[in-house]
Order: C-alpha cells, then structure tokens, then sequence
C-alpha cells in the first residue's frame, strides 16, 4: 500500500501543473541535447587533437663522427630520460634513403659525401605529449654528450595545448549554465506541486507522517520528470546523429564518432537531475514544521 500510495501521488503531479510538468521535461531534454553534443563534439575534438599529437616525435641528431660505440651509449642515455617510450636509430645510410623518397634526390648524386648526420627518433609517452612535458624532455637531452641538435614541433603541440584548453573550458562552462537552468525549472516545478498540495500536507504532518513519508512522492516527480527529459533528449540526439552521418558521407563520418555509452550516459543525467531538482525543493519547502 505504501509504495501504491507514494506511486499514485508522484504521478498525479503531472495532471495538477502539466504546463510546467511539460515545460520541464521539454527544458531538460533541451539541456540534456545541447549537452549530448558538446560532449560528443569534444571526445571526437579531443580524439582528432590526439591524433596530431601521435603524430609529434622528437628527433636528435648525433655529432659528427658518430661510431656506433656513441650511438649506442646516446641511445641508452635517451631512453632513460622519463616520458621516453623508445627509440629508432636512423643511420646516414638509411637518411639518404629517406632524403631521396621525400626528395625524389639521390644525396649522392647532388654531393660528392653524405652530409646527413645519424639520428634517434624519439617516441613519447601519452602522458608526455604535451608542450610542457616535451620542453622539460628537450633540456634534458640537450645535456647529453654526444647530441648536436634537436627538433621537435614545439609550435604544434602549444597551438594543440591552448586550443584544447579553451574550447575545454568554454565546453564546461556552457554546460554547467546548462545544467543550472534544468535543475532551476525541476525545483521551481516540484515548489509548484508541494504548494498545491500544501493542505494535504500540512493535514498528513499534523497525524504523525514522517518527513520522508511526505517527501517520496516529490522525488518519484523529480526523477519522472528526468527520465521523460533523458529519453526525449535521447532520440533527439539519436536523430541527429544519423542525419549528421548521413550528411557528412562515408569518407567523413569517421570525423564523428559516437561513443555507445552516450545515449545511456545522458538518460541516467537526466535521472540525476530530475532527483536533484526535486531533493533541493523538498528539501527547502517541507521541513519539520507544520507551515510550508
């Protein structure tokens, strides 16, 4: 009987304030969309910037002459450095090879000698690919015997860095106004059901029901609410992606990918809010005393 009862309660909010009902569960389904895609558009930002950053090595070349006893004391020397993941030794030989495929010219067709010098390529660790992180590997091997120079993108990685930082931070500050303008309406609507049933509750406090007793149904509200608010948003959400991927072709639909926990990820956000929108007003409008 009691868990009829709180049920009964908790869904008759929707027949007593249907407009605000609807208009909290459209504004949810709103935030939850506009969320949805500024989370799918920076894990699929987020996952593009990594690729550019997979793609930044650093290089050492070795001083000249380069017998094979420095390379290898200047390669064990590398890879102890942290934030190394390993290294490639590139020989002179194997430099003119690579000269003359990106070139189209044999070194020693244009020179009498072979004047590129032996070199390591650097491997970084995920964690390390970063500016900062690359700058502090590059002090660290120009204090290595044996190394002449050192070239990494170091423009890229910065302009990588504050990009990723900024559009970061106006993801989460979107978000967060967001998130505020769903919880507002949620309580708002539950303060306008605890106020239509004022009398009700005031005559069930004066007989002796608990506080939780009288709070259950308002939350059963607050997560109604949510739960319409995350499968509305859900189909949007589903529906624009399919038209997005359908826009974008099969050649540029792997620029967008979405994760399979998205979806389930933004009804159970919906949940979360509709439960917090509701403790918050319940919370502040029914307390121990008798008066609301």
């Amino acid at each position: 009987m009691l868990i009829q009862y709180i049920l009964k309660e908790g869904i008759s909010g929707f027949r007593r304030t249907r407009l605000a009902m609807t208009t909290s569960i459209v504004t949810i389904a709103a935030a939850l969309v506009l969320l949805g895609l500024f989370g799918i558009a920076y894990l699929n930002t987020s996952r593009i910037v990594q690729s550019f950053r997979d793609r930044v090595e650093m290089e050492v070349f070795l001083a000249e002459p380069a017998p094979d006893s420095l390379a290898l004391a200047v390669d064990a020397s590398v890879r102890s450095v942290p934030g190394v993941l390993r290294t490639q030794y590139v020989s002179k030989d194997q430099a003119a090879l690579i000269f003359k495929e990106e070139f189209g010219e044999d070194i020693h067709g244009v020179l009498d000698f072979n004047p590129l010098p032996s070199s390591f390529k650097i491997y970084l660790s995920e964690e390390y690919k970063n500016a900062d992180s690359a700058s502090a590997i590059h002090a660290r091997l120009k204090q290595i015997d044996g190394i002449d120079d050192i070239i990494y993108r170091k423009t890229l990685l910065e302009l990588l860095d504050k990009r990723s930082r900024t559009f970061a931070l106006v993801s989460a500050s979107i978000g967060l106004a967001l998130l505020l303008t769903a919880l507002l309406l949620v309580s708002n609507t539950i303060r306008l059901i605890i106020y239509s049933k004022r009398r009700l509750i005031t005559t069930m406090k004066l007989v002796g029901a608990t506080r939780m007793y009288i709070r259950l149904p308002f939350f059963i509200e607050g997560i109604l609410q949510g739960a319409l608010g995350g499968m509305l948003a859900c189909l949007i959400l589903y529906l624009v992606d399919t038209f997005l991927i359908g826009l974008l072709g099969a050649e540029l639909s792997e620029f967008l990918t979405v994760p399979p926990f998205t979806h389930a990820a933004v009804f159970l956000a919906g949940i979360a809010l509709g439960f917090t929108g509701s403790a918050l007003s319940v919370r502040k409008f029914i307390t121990e005393n008798v008066g609301i």
